[in-house]
């Protein structure tokens, strides 16, 4: 299994935005120390935004937040709602001659249960410890600086 490029960027969203600074982030700053498009991830903070878990903040000032507590995110859940998938394999899209007799589609999707159900495990704010969180907190702090020097 692999993640979309979509559910890759929203937990980079959700991982920049963890610890809390003086300002809300923009999406241009984030777009630019993950070198990734603008416009996806746009795309990005308007459905973290639908889900409740990023509050962006309108104005010249304006920006993203974390909408809830890192600690109550669940890994788990995020991806399976970024992903918005309950099965690996649709027996009905291209109907399979096995459909009904093959034991295929429930082992996938006890496994897909086990992937949800392991990374429900952490939360946002574990993966956002250590040197990770130091790594977010001194990117953060060389982008507002080289903002500083470009003003100056």
């Amino acid at each position: 299994m692999r993640l979309t490029r979509f559910s890759d960027f929203g937990l980079r969203v959700l991982m920049y935005l963890t610890h809390e600074r003086d300002t809300p982030v923009t999406i241009a700053e984030i777009a630019q120390q993950f070198d990734v498009p603008h416009n996806h991830l746009v795309k990005v903070a308007n459905r973290l935004g639908k889900l409740g878990w990023v509050t962006a903040i309108r104005g010249r000032n304006g920006g993203l937040i974390l909408g809830v507590p890192a600690d109550t995110l669940r890994l788990g859940e995020v991806i399976q709602q970024l992903e918005e998938c309950d099965t690996l394999v649709d027996c009905d899209e291209t109907p399979c001659t096995l459909r009904g007799r093959c034991l295929l589609k429930g082992a996938l999707n006890a496994g897909l249960a086990a992937f949800y159900d392991k990374m429900n495990e952490y939360s946002l704010a574990d993966v956002c410890r250590g040197r990770t969180g130091t790594a977010i907190v001194s990117l953060h702090r060389d982008f507002m600086s080289a903002l500083g020097a470009g003003h100056a």
